[in-house]
């Protein structure tokens, strides 16, 4: 039974991760993580980013990595193209919307 290539085990489930990020053009050097975890604080960091119209960008990768950081830390330097990339999406993306658009509500540090 066990040899039946017909019949494979489920992969396993990958966890979900998520980190929140602000960064300040002009009082921040790097973005900062302000919220990260796994599992269902991953996906209440994801609610909330949704509940607040903060933009959410899915990439396993980079919220791995993300989501291994303390809240309060900068982004690791080996996060700082990816993340460069999300940045530059979100301000072409808020220069579309219009100038007059209201920043979203701030995330809570912790969550």
């Amino acid at each position: 039974m066990g040899d039946d290539p017909a019949i494979r085990p489920a992969p396993p489930r990958r966890t979900a991760r998520a980190a929140a990020l602000r960064y300040r053009q002009g009082d921040d050097a790097l973005p900062r993580i302000v919220a990260s975890g796994r599992g269902a604080v991953a996906e209440r960091i994801v609610d909330l980013a949704f509940a607040h119209g903060v933009p959410v960008r899915e990439d396993s990768d980079l919220a791995t990595l993300l989501a291994g950081v303390d809240p309060g830390n900068d982004i690791p330097i080996e996060a700082m193209m990816a993340v460069a990339e999300v940045l530059s999406h979100l301000y072409r993306l808020n220069n579309w919307l219009g100038a007059d658009a209201a920043p979203p509500p701030s995330l809570p540090d912790r969550v």
